[in-house]
Order: C-alpha cells, then sequence, then structure tokens
C-alpha cells in the first residue's frame, strides 16, 4: 500500500513539473560554437567542453564543425563534442575567396535549417571556441528578450559610426557594436541568421571600405567583415541588443570591484609573472593526441597571493590561471578517453585534482553589478550623486610619427586596457607626408591623423610641442563625439585606473587638472603679458579632465597662446617661466594656463591623480597615473626616458628595458623609500609587460602561419590594442604577408633535411623494437590486447558517467 502511495505522490509532482515547465519565463537553452577541422580548434574545443561540464550550463551544447571532405578523411577529432557538420566555406563556394571567418554565420544557417534540435529550443548561446565558461549563461537572467539579445561590447567596431554603416544597412542609426557572447531567442536567430550571412559576404567584398580608418580592423584586411555582417544584419532585420561589457573578460585583465566574468575569452596572449600564454603559439599542436602533454602548468594560487597585494588586480591573475587549468584538465580527462597510460605523479597533477582546485573552479554567478547593461548608465551630463547616471568620456593623447613615441603609446594602451578607464580612446598622431609614407605604428591605437605643425608653417620655427594643441583642434573640428567630457594625457603616462570627472569633481566651466607648481610665470609678468585674467592663471597640467562645451571654446585659444609664448623670447628667462632650459620649451603649458584664463576657466587642482615614478607618495593615496617623463631610479637601477629616444622599441622583436629590482629585494626599513620604489618598480614593469605583449602579437605570430599551396590562410585573434573603449574586444589579424612567405621558404630545406634524419633515426629504432617483439612476445600478444581493451573500456566509461548528462540521442551528435 505504501509503495501505491509513493507512486500517486510521484505522478503528481510529475504532472505539476510539468505544468510549471509549460508556464516557466525561461525556456530551452542550446549553446553553440563553430570550429574548423583543424589541432588548433580541437584543443579549444576539450577546454570549452570541460568547462561547460564544470560550469553546469544547462541544455545541450553543439560544435558546428566546418570541413572540406579531404580534411574531413584526416580528421581526429570526431568525439570530441556533440557535432553537427556543416558544408566549409572557407573558400567561398561563388567568388573563390579565402575567408574562414564566414564559416560561423554559415553554420548558425545550416544547423537552424537541418539540425533537429533547432526545433526543440527556445534560446540559442553562440559562443567562440576560444572562450571558458565560468558558470551558467542563462539568456533571460541576463536580460534577453524576444527582440532583445544580450550581447558582449566590441567597441573597437567604429565602422557602425561611419560610412561603413550607411552602404551596408538601412538603419545605421541601429548597428551595435557587440560580439562575442551572443544570446539570442530562437525566434529572433530564425529572420537574423541568413542576413548574418549575406552580409559578411556583402562585407568582405567590400574591399573599398577595408581601411583601419574605416573599419578598425589594424591591418585592414577585411578579417573582422563577419562581426560587421553580424552588426549590419541584425540592425537591418530591427534587433537592438542590450550591450554588456561586464559578462566577458580576457585572462589579463582586471576585472571591475563587484563583477563577477562569467566568460573568459583568450583570444590575446597574457602573463603571470614570468608564465605566459598565447593560443597562436599552438597552431599546429596535436595536444589532444599527445599523451598526457599539457600546455606549461602556470604559476600557484600561493605564489599569485605573493605576487601582487592590490586584491582586484590579483583576482585577475586568478582568472588567468583559472583558464588555463581549466584547459589542461579538459586535456588529462581527453587523454583518459582516448587511451593513454596514467600520468606520472607530479605535484601539477596534485594541484589540479585538489580540493582546493575544485573549489576555485566550481560554478560563478552573476552579480546584479555584473548584470548592469550598457544602456543603462545614460550618455548625459548630471551632477555627481548616488545612483545617478555617468556621462561619457573620451581619452585622448598626443604624439609624433617617431619610434620614441611608439614605445610610449605601446605602454599607454596597454595601461589603458587594464585601468578600467571608462570610453573610447585616440591617439592624435601628427606628421608630415613624409613621415607618414615611412611610418610603420599605425597599428599600435585608435589614430586620427594631424598635419604636423612641429616647423610653424608661418613662422618656420621648429617646436613639435606645439602639436598637441594643434592636434586637439584638429580632432574637435573633424570629428563628431557624443563624449561630454575629455580626458587629455601625454603619451610618457601609464595608467594605473580610472580618470573620470564623476569621481574628481570636473564640471562645465571647472576642468580638473594636477599642479605643475614649477609653472611661475603664472605669478609675475608673463601671465599679464599674455592674459586678461592673471588672477585666473592655474599652475597645471599633466592631466586634463575637460567639458567638451569648454574644450570647444578653449582649444583655439590654447593653440594661439602657445604661438603667442613661443615668439616672446624676451620673457624665456628661468626666473620668468621657471624653464630650466631658458629655452621656451614649456612654452605650450603657459598656452594652456593662459588660454583657460582668457575664458576663466577654474581648474579643480587634485595632486593625488598623478605622481612622477622616483617621488615619495603620499601615505594612503592610490594614484591613477605615473607620468615617467623624469629619470627616476632604484638603488643601481635607473630610467631615463630621453635615453631611449632613438632606439626602436617596437619594430624590433622582443626588445625591453632593463628589467627593474625584484621588489623582494628592496630594503623595507625605510617604509616611504621602500613604497617609492615599489611605484618605480611597477612603472617599469608595465612598460615590460605592454611591450611583451606587443611582441607577442608582432613576433611569435609569424612562427604560427603557414601556406598551403598558392592560397594565403588568414587567421584572427582578438585585441584590444586596437580598441576604441576601455574594455572593448578588439581584433588582431595574423595575416600571410609576402615577405613572411619568402621567410618560410628559405627555412624550407633546412627543416626539410632534419625531418628526414629524424625519420631514418626514428624508422631503424622502431624496425629493431619490432623485431625484438615479434621474436619474444608473440605468445603474449593476445592476453596482452585483451587487457588493454578492458582498461581502455574501463577509463572511457568513467568519462562518461562524469559527462552523462551531456549526451544526446541524435545522429548528427557525437558524445564524449
Amino acid at each position: 500500500m505504501g509503495k501505491v502511495w509513493i507512486l500517486i505522490v510521484m505522478v503528481v509532482v510529475g504532472v505539476v513539473g510539468i505544468e510549471g515547465a509549460r508556464k516557466s519565463p525561461t525556456g530551452r537553452i542550446h549553446t553553440l560554437f563553430s570550429v574548423e577541422c583543424q589541432n588548433y580548434f580541437d584543443w579549444q574545443t576539450v577546454g570549452l567542453m570541460n568547462s561547460y561540464r564544470k560550469a553546469k550550463q544547462p541544455g545541450p551544447i553543439t560544435r558546428l564543425l566546418s570541413c572540406t571532405d579531404e580534411e574531413k578523411k584526416k580528421y581526429k577529432g570526431m568525439h570530441l563534442a556533440p557535432t553537427f557538420e556543416v558544408p566549409s566555406m572557407s573558400k567561398h563556394p561563388r567568388t573563390g575567396d579565402w575567408y574562414p571567418a564566414i564559416n560561423k554565420p554559415a553554420g548558425v544557417v545550416h544547423w537552424l535549417k537541418h539540425s533537429k534540435d533547432a526545433k526543440n529550443v527556445d534560446w540559442v548561446v553562440i559562443l567562440d571556441a576560444d572562450m571558458i565558461i565560468r558558470g551558467p549563461i542563462l539568456p533571460w537572467e541576463l536580460g534577453a528578450e524576444k527582440g532583445r539579445p544580450v550581447a558582449a561590447y566590441y567597441g573597437y567596431l567604429i565602422g557602425c559610426d561611419n560610412i561603413l554603416a550607411q552602404l551596408h544597412t538601412k538603419h545605421p542609426e541601429l548597428c551595435d557594436k557587440v560580439g562575442g557572447l551572443l544570446a539570442f531567442h530562437i525566434d529572433d536567430l530564425r529572420v537574423f541568421a541568413p542576413l548574418w550571412l549575406s552580409k559578411t559576404e556583402e562585407v568582405r567584398e567590400d574591399k573599398a571600405h577595408w581601411a583601419t580608418n574605416i573599419t578598425g580592423d589594424i591591418y585592414g584586411k577585411g578579417w573582422i567583415s563577419e562581426m560587421y555582417g553580424y552588426s549590419f544584419g541584425a540592425a537591418e532585420v530591427g534587433l537592438r541588443h542590450k550591450i554588456n561589457d561586464n559578462l566577458m573578460i580576457y585572462p589579463g585583465y582586471v576585472p571591475r570591484e563587484g563583477i563577477e566574468p562569467i566568460l573568459l575569452h583568450y583570444g590575446l596572449p597574457f602573463t603571470v609573472g614570468n608564465w605566459s600564454f598565447n593560443k597562436l603559439a599552438h597552431h599546429d599542436d596535436g595536444i589532444v593526441y599527445e599523451c598526457n602533454h599539457l600546455f606549461p602548468e602556470p604559476p600557484y594560487p600561493k605564489e599569485l597571493r605573493q605576487l601582487e597585494i592590490d586584491p582586484n588586480k590579483r583576482r585577475g591573475l586568478f582568472l588567468s590561471i583559472e583558464c588555463i587549468n581549466i584547459i589542461n584538465e579538459g586535456l588529462l580527462l581527453q587523454h583518459a578517453v582516448n587511451g593513454c597510460p596514467k600520468p606520472v605523479w607530479s605535484k601539477y597533477l596534485s594541484f589540479l585534482k585538489s580540493k582546493a582546485y575544485a573549489e576555485l573552479t566550481q560554478p560563478k554567478y552573476v552579480t546584479p553589478a555584473t548584470l548592469q547593461m550598457m544602456e543603462d548608465i545614460k550618455e548625459e551630463h548630471v551632477d555627481d550623486g548616488a545612483g545617478k547616471p555617468h556621462p561619457k568620456i573620451h581619452t585622448l593623447f598626443s604624439t609624433e610619427c617617431t619610434t620614441y613615441f611608439d614605445w610610449q603609446t605601446v605602454g599607454l594602451m596597454h595601461s589603458f586596457h587594464r585601468s578600467g578607464q571608462p570610453g573610447n580612446i585616440t591617439r592624435l598622431l601628427s606628421c608630415s607626408d613624409e613621415e607618414l609614407q615611412k611610418y610603420k605604428g599605425h597599428d599600435l591605437a585608435p589614430t586620427h591623423y594631424v598635419p604636423s605643425m612641429s616647423r610653424h608653417p608661418l613662422t618656420g620655427d621648429w617646436y613639435p610641442a606645439i602639436n598637441k594643441p594643434a592636434a586637439v583642434l584638429h580632432w574637435l573640428n573633424h570629428v563628431n563625439t557624443d563624449a561630454e567630457f575629455i580626458v587629455i594625457l601625454d603619451a610618457d603616462m601609464i595608467l594605473r585606473g580610472p580618470i573620470t570627472p564623476w569621481e574628481f569633481k570636473a564640471s562645465r566651466g571647472h576642468p580638473v587638472s594636477t599642479p605643475y607648481d614649477y609653472l611661475i610665470g603664472c605669478d609675475n609678468e608673463l601671465a599679464k603679458l599674455h592674459t586678461s585674467h592673471p588672477e585666473a592663471c592655474d599652475k597645471v597640467g599633466g592631466v586634463i579632465i575637460m567639458h567638451i562645451d569648454d574644450l570647444r571654446k578653449f582649444a583655439l585659444l590654447w593653440l594661439h597662446k602657445t604661438e603667442e609664448v613661443r615668439a616672446d623670447r624676451d620673457h624665456y628667462a628661468r626666473n620668468i617661466t621657471g624653464d630650466i632650459y631658458e629655452s621656451g620649451w614649456i612654452s605650450e603649458m603657459y598656452g594652456y594656463s593662459f588660454g583657460a584664463a582668457e575664458l576663466k576657466l577654474k581648474h579643480t587642482i587634485n595632486s593625488e591623480i598623478l605622481i612622477y615614478p622616483g617621488y615619495v607618495p603620499a601615505p594612503g593615496v592610490k594614484y591613477r597615473v605615473f607620468h615617467y617623463g623624469l629619470q627616476f631610479r632604484v638603488g643601481n637601477w635607473s630610467f631615463d626616458k630621453a635615453d631611449w629616444r632613438d632606439v626602436d622599441m617596437v619594430n624590433k622583436c622582443w626588445t625591453k628595458f632593463p628589467d627593474p629590482p625584484d621588489s623582494s629585494t628592496l630594503d623595507q626599513a625605510n617604509k616611504e623609500h621602500f613604497q617609492r620604489d615599489l611605484l618605480s618598480i611597477e612603472c617599469a614593469k608595465t612598460l615590460n609587460e605592454a611591450l611583451n605583449l606587443h611582441h607577442k602579437r608582432k613576433c611569435a605570430s609569424e612562427n604560427s602561419l603557414t601556406l598551403e599551396g598558392k592560397e594565403k590562410k588568414e587567421e584572427s585573434v582578438v585585441s584590444r590594442v586596437s580598441n576604441l573603449d576601455a574594455n572593448d574586444d578588439s581584433t588582431n589579424n595574423h595575416i600571410l604577408t609576402e615577405e613572411k612567405s619568402e621567410s618560410v621558404r628559405k627555412d624550407e630545406m633546412p627543416s626539410s633535411f632534419r625531418f628526414w634524419m629524424i625519420f631514418l633515426w626514428a624508422f631503424s629504432g622502431v624496425g629493431f623494437l619490432v623485431v625484438i617483439f615479434l621474436v619474444y612476445s608473440g605468445h603474449r600478444r593476445s592476453g596482452t590486447r585483451s587487457k588493454h581493451g578492458r582498461r581502455r573500456r574501463s577509463l572511457h566509461s568513467g568519462f562518461m558517467d562524469m559527462n552523462g548528462r551531456d549526451r544526446h540521442s541524435r545522429s548528427s551528435d557525437v558524445p564524449l
């Protein structure tokens, strides 16, 4: 009788559960990711699949596998993930264009048309293969609605703001700069996907508008056409995205406080201490099929706690090692499935199986701050106050076409992306026509090109510093910006944190800047000669936060007053200007102060924004900017930017500055000197980190490219070098140039010779072993085969038990 009651209760609960599911506002989820038949995508697949299981992502996952018939014959990885095969469009069937990125929209379209799963789903989450899931991605929880998909912010897609969008969509005003994580209602995806594909083809064929200043593609090769195809297709059908800049992060970057990213996108090289990882360095790595072969082990958590004091920066380091550890864990599990022998014990393997690791990699869940959409931050100025929206910011810095400014640009851009500085950034690049023809650094930053005024067009005076006000004025006159506040920096600066008008109390009529007390001309006859309001002259410079309305009125005066002071040679004396060289070199700084005084702009002077390395910091102050304009030293080590004026740190691979001392060697007896030296070391290390990442993108990637026949194959990697936003993604395209193919041909003979020597040696050794095996082991062959068969089955079933919830009955899916 008791069993009958239990059965009745189970039936009732089941019915209630079914009814509840029918009324659920959530729905069924299916996760998709697109790959090709290559070892490169296979190890990424293993990593993503392991994270999918660990994160407890609901619903099935499907790999959209694009392969030619020839590729499929050789392909070994059909068992790596539930798979839906898609005809390859890498070489376009109509145009013959080689563009593998088109397989992503083509694969989604094919899945929608031919997969049974597409008929039994409410929500689709689309990811890239080079991602790690940290926690459940629930579209309705992220805020997705029918007609309003959720996506990550890709601010470098500047084609949404210019002629590109006007040419390729009827609704350029609806173009959203998004990508990466995509969460769609199935009804929207069905309408949108064909346009995603067709718009990708359209943009790819529009070679006339591939230029960097139109697309944001730093190589100008059309590699991000698929991304524009996505944005333009969505605009065409009227889809407005809910844009989130918190859900996804690149390892190597620091998350904002209170933010819990649920997706890691390792498209960029990243570094933790002396350890680093670059996915492109493993382009042809067969690591999935090489027993017990893992990627180099990263530092352990204990080491990270000693490496970084700041808790939020330390959290960023933990994200970096979490990414590679999950990939390595997935490889270990896959090797077991492949029938590999049990790996030899090591400290690292022990860690990956430890309770501590399990706790560190348990599913993460989004916080309210993580779920905040970019549209929730209004782009309109309001007075600072709790809970009120913040204004939009744009950061500018001025440089010239020299390698001296190039390495400074690399440092500033690297720090910009790590700092959490909101808004876009633009390099104002002042070059003569001759300089521009020879210049190699176009891809170092989002750039606005400015005619050089180093040699004054009227007076012939050589004064490159005038390019700063001239460039700001040119930008204002030639660029439409919706930013309300402009932050102006110098190239020789390193950002340590965000500089915002709301935190530092900037407002219309009241810009914020840092003290430049040596501008004594504000206190004497110099100010009386050059401004109608000498009493309003502020001794400021370095970092400037100014309302756009003030800047539009002020910029022309900044330029004119600079020319005026520069021409006043009678007052170059040190006792009048404070210029120790008495050469008028700081005329631009006085041009700024006098121009601002002319408009009676009253600065809020803040001494806690900027510090010069080598200066003793004030206790408890978290400076936002290093200004390394002066020489600084730590013990016997020193750094002076002027020593590197004629050294090409950017185009010569793997060049870096002399490493500063290790912080562990510092004398802590004097706390002030200790804190001073820590900051100096941080500044120097940041510059070297920036150069290292730059060289990994520029130099290491050359070795990962191959040439097949006469076709040039391209491989894209998301990069933040060309971002226009503080937390944007960007695209760094690795393209096989004629020079690179020439280097391949040069290396062909010696590498071939080495290959055959190794092959002959290996063949001889194998032949000897085969003979020994046949002579002495024949009678054991049957027993050994049986034993290994049992072992393989045991390993395989153990993995399947762990992943049983991922299995599907579809004939097109191949479960792990």
